[in-house]
């Protein structure tokens, strides 16, 4: 069910961050190339992994997490930082988030990380109920922030 990545998989990979932003009420935002999620995936150093979770009975690709590596001085462990995770809807239901998540688990507890974290819209009520369900904690006392197109440009000139 669910599985590495692998380079053919970058179009369905695109595809599907593209229903993400449709859902996510942000199409325009998705403006990412496959070369370039090809790149991140299985450049010569690559900074973003992969799984694929796959319908059970035809093999096709139904959902996807990518991730990538933090860092927590406090603890001085890697954690996981999900960056995305989605289901097709017509998959939701059959257990490939959760696969995808408990994968993600695996994968911190086997290499010793300390953390797996992502964000969520704070209107997206069924991911958040997920999300509690496995045990997951929203970190309300943090607040996210980000620098991005013309006021990073702004900042990375100074």
């Amino acid at each position: 069910m669910i599985r590495t990545a692998v380079p053919t998989d970058v179009p369905v990979i695109r595809a599907m961050i593209r229903e993400l932003a449709e859902y996510e009420k942000a199409p325009h935002e998705a403006v990412a190339t496959d070369e370039q999620l090809h790149d991140a995936l299985f450049g010569p150093a690559p900074a973003l992994f992969g799984l694929i979770a796959e319908d059970d009975t035809t093999g096709e690709p139904v959902g996807f997490a990518v991730w990538f590596l933090n860092f927590s001085t406090w603890r001085g462990t890697h954690g996981i930082y999900l960056e995305d995770l989605y289901v097709r809807p017509e998959s939701r239901g059959g257990g490939h988030g959760k696969a995808l998540l408990l994968e993600l688990a695996r994968i911190a507890v086997k290499r010793g990380y300390s953390r797996v974290e992502w964000s969520v819209l704070d209107w997206n009520e069924p991911s958040i109920d997920f999300y509690k369900s496995l045990g997951a904690v929203a970190m309300d006392e943090w607040t996210v922030y980000r620098l991005t197109g013309d006021a990073l440009a702004a900042a990375g000139s100074r």
